[in-house]
């Protein structure tokens, strides 16, 4: 029997609309579903640019309004990857229509919005999912695994890092189409938003919930011209952001992003220190998991490489033969086909919007610690809105 159509309308043309398109496209070539995605409609606010992403990427038709696109009877979901100051307003009225709703990280610009996503969605009971895509990455995965296995024993340190260099020069100027990321209105926050949400996720998703923090963080260029503006604007986002944190159980970690580290353009990396083993993974060579097993005998104990190229580790069986790599688009497609997968099985899939919100909660307190230079609890609302302390 043919898989079922299930049709996308994306929001978006920009890098994380190609990454979620190429997905959609890949998926069904790779991973037996039961459910097939229909790249039915493109949605950006310059017609041209969304013509010619329909035509590069073979979606049947375009939307100027993200309004008109939410309200076709022929989109089954919705996939928000546009600016995040358009997220809150275009996912609760996708809700209130009854979509399925696909969301690029970070969920919201601040707590306030977040929360009211969550609602809309809990409200509505439409499926949902935030594209905290690092959780796909093979040897990410097979991290989990061997943590949830109890290999490493008590976990005692976490420790991540994501270092970009790209925001560097002065003259590099805030707002509009390619750089609104610099632009706190858009954005949100800076780095603690954008890179350390990524670390964020992940670590809740080892390690488990991060229960106090004391955080800082610092903008190095005050002012910057906008480009929607021509004037030269203070600049409201964070250029670093780091932080020092106690997970639930007990475990420290230390947190560190910027855009200020020359010579790095995207290194996300994690170790995990625990009473029987660690491990480390780098974004640089995201098909490699470093692993420390101090039950190895003494002498051959040390640190190993292992390649995640094998059908036995997660995702692989999906791709080639042992031995050949796969790289950072295929971390979306191992998303997207986890969603079909569960979609057919009448199951949930992570990270839903509740998760995502639950790095809201670290973000707004690592914010708040910043300004008050005081540790922060991570406070938490249940369903029904009580406020309790993580």
């Amino acid at each position: 029997m043919d898989p079922s159509p299930f049709r996308i309308g994306l929001i978006g043309c920009g890098f994380m609309g190609r990454a979620h398109a190429n997905a959609y496209k890949r998926v069904p070539d790779f991973f037996d579903l039961e459910c097939r995605p229909v790249l039915q409609a493109v949605c950006a606010r310059d017609g041209a640019n969304a013509e010619l992403f329909a035509r590069q990427w073979g979606f049947a038709s375009i939307e100027t309004d993200w309004r008109a696109l939410v309200a076709r009877s022929d989109i089954d979901a919705i996939d928000i990857a546009s600016p995040n100051d358009t997220h809150a307003e275009i996912a609760i009225a996708a809700a209130e229509a009854g979509k399925t709703i696909f969301c690029e990280k970070p969920l919201a610009r601040n707590l306030a919005e977040a929360e009211q996503m969550t609602a809309a969605v809990d409200r509505a009971g439409v499926r949902n999912m935030v594209w905290y895509n690092y959780r796909r990455v093979p040897a990410v995965t097979l991290a989990k695994q061997l943590i949830d296995e109890g290999r490493l024993g008590r976990i005692f340190h976490y420790r991540a890092k994501f270092l970009q260099d790209w925001t560097m020069a002065p003259d590099l100027p805030q707002g509009g189409q390619a750089l609104w990321r610099l632009d706190a209105n858009v954005a949100g926050s800076g780095v603690t938003g954008d890179l350390l949400a990524h670390c964020i996720d992940t670590a809740q998703w080892l390690i488990g919930p991060i229960d106090r923090l004391c955080g800082m963080i610092e903008t190095f260029i005050k002012e910057r011209l906008h480009q929607q503006t021509g004037k030269q604007e203070p600049v409201g986002i964070d250029d670093a952001s780091a932080f020092l944190a106690r997970f639930e159980n007990g475990a420290l970690a230390t947190f560190e992003a910027t855009r200020y580290a020359r010579g790095h353009k995207a290194q996300y990396a994690f170790e995990i220190n625990g009473e029987n083993a660690s491990l480390a993974w780098d974004l640089h060579d995201l098909h490699r998991l470093q692993f420390f097993d101090h039950k190895d005998d003494g002498k051959l104990r040390g640190w190993r490489s292992i390649h995640i190229t094998d059908h036995d580790h997660p995702y692989m069986k999906h791709w080639w033969v042992p031995g050949l790599q796969i790289g950072y688009e295929h971390t979306f497609v191992h998303q997207i086909g986890d969603f079909f997968t569960a979609l057919s099985r009448d199951e949930l899939v992570s990270p839903s919007f509740r998760d995502a919100l639950a790095t809201e909660y670290v973000i707004d307190a690592v914010l708040k610690s910043a300004r008050s230079g005081a540790w922060q609890d991570v406070l938490r609302r249940d369903q029904q809105g009580r406020e309790t302390p993580g």
